[in-house]
């Protein structure tokens, strides 16, 4: 993004990976970046169609088995993100669109199925489904609050050297290994859903603030009351 243009924000494969409201992700950017006077376009590309490589932010979501599966290889072969994530793009990638940026991820029957490579880490299909309420403590390196979200998946994901644990789980079950999500560069992913940035704006900031280089203004805490008040809800259990 340059102090020209408006930010670009790219849905991939709606019709493919959006389950749980995961779309949430993207609409709450578009609306902490206008909130602040930055101007927002917004790509929405289906499955039939090229990913743009000039993005400033991607987002993927999650989905099942069989749309992961045909996501990972038509994203393969398009090779827009990977283009993107090169020249620095911003990925932020929810659930199954976590384990897709991989090196690989269990299939339909466990099989391993090659992912994007775009981050070094591996997904498998594990002994137990994580559904449930997720709070977890971010790498205090990123400066993000208490993050709340759920997650409803069976998988356990492997982080190679240089990719860092997005965060300590406090409550549910996450990689499986106590933590949960990673980041690496750019690249940001988490099994939470939620929609995961409208539960944790302040995730979402930081998404923002990579993409534009600065210390974002604040918002207006009336134009937050809503989240405010959901994030206590749900944070609730955890300090009571």
């Amino acid at each position: 993004m340059d102090g020209q243009s408006a930010l670009r924000l790219v849905w991939i494969y709606p019709d493919l990976l959006s389950t749980y409201g995961d779309r949430g992700n993207m609409l709450v950017l578009a609306r902490r970046a206008q909130l602040r006077g930055i101007g927002v376009e917004i790509a929405q590309v289906n499955s039939d169609q090229r990913i743009p490589a000039d993005g400033d932010i991607y987002l993927l979501g999650g989905g099942e088995d069989l749309p992961q599966i045909l996501a990972a290889r038509r994203m393969h072969s398009d090779g827009g993100l990977t283009q993107a994530v090169a020249r620095g793009a911003v990925v932020f990638a929810v659930c199954a669109g976590y384990q897709i940026i991989g090196t690989e991820f269990g299939g339909v029957d466990g099989e391993p199925v090659p992912g994007l490579g775009l981050i070094d880490l591996r997904s498998e299909r594990g002994e137990r489904r994580g559904v449930g309420e997720v709070i977890a403590d971010v790498d205090p390196q990123l400066g993000v609050e208490r993050l709340t979200g759920f997650e409803n998946h069976q998988g356990v994901t492997h982080r190679g050297p240089g990719v860092q644990p997005l965060a300590t789980v406090v409550t549910g079950v996450g990689n499986g290994d106590g933590t949960e999500g990673a980041y690496a560069g750019h690249i940001l992913c988490t099994y939470m859903h939620g929609p995961a940035l409208v539960r944790n704006p302040s995730l979402a900031d930081l998404l923002l603030r990579w993409v534009t280089g600065v210390q974002l203004p604040a918002i207006d805490p009336h134009q937050e009351e809503l989240v405010l008040n959901l994030r206590r809800e749900r944070l609730t259990p955890a300090s009571a």
